[in-house]
């Protein structure tokens, strides 16, 4: 019975502390991945404009599906792992530049919006950077997202997997 106890306290501790240092961590985040493809901008375009088309070649989007517009916005949910994530078009420039936020008014845990911009490379290919500006309410969360996953994983995830579907394996740069 004393280890039981030993253990329960270990772990209201650890809890405890992780409260602690995440109420530390800065609310807001911002993150930015970056990968050459050696494809035309217009190729890369259509496919990462296609949010319905996601999940044929993200493995970790499980469903993308078009929702009624609200206030001239495109809305889509995706359901991501074990949850689903209402997302917003803010801004869709062809072929240039996108802007999807996640739509906070169910009282989500975290929000922000990853805006995506393709430049042509000279002859090279496209330039793709995805930003993430985020902010996550609760600190356990915070800490996790810090010190455990780090803010660039779902970037890189997105950027690797979109190689992927052009047959290009890449590495994200950070900045």
């Amino acid at each position: 019975m004393k280890w039981v106890l030993v253990i329960l306290g270990a772990l209201v501790g650890l809890i405890a502390l992780m409260v602690l240092i995440g109420a530390f961590v800065p609310r807001e985040h911002r993150a930015t991945s970056t990968v050459l493809l050696r494809q035309p901008v217009d190729s890369v375009w259509k496919v990462m404009r296609d949010l319905g088309g996601v999940p044929t070649w993200w493995p970790e989007v499980k469903e993308s599906v078009r929702q009624p517009d609200r206030n001239g916005h495109e809305v889509w949910r995706q359901k991501m792992s074990s949850w689903d994530v209402p997302l917003l078009v803010i801004e869709s420039a062809p072929p240039r530049r996108l802007v999807t936020q996640i739509d906070t008014s169910a009282g989500t845990a975290f929000g922000g919006t990853w805006t995506y911009e393709l430049t042509p490379d000279s002859g090279r290919g496209t330039k793709i950077s995805v930003t993430e500006a985020g902010w996550i309410g609760n600190p356990i969360f915070r800490f996790l997202s810090r010190f455990v996953f780090g803010y660039y994983g779902s970037l890189d995830g997105y950027l690797k997997a979109l190689g992927k579907h052009f047959g290009e394996e890449v590495r994200p740069a950070h900045s």
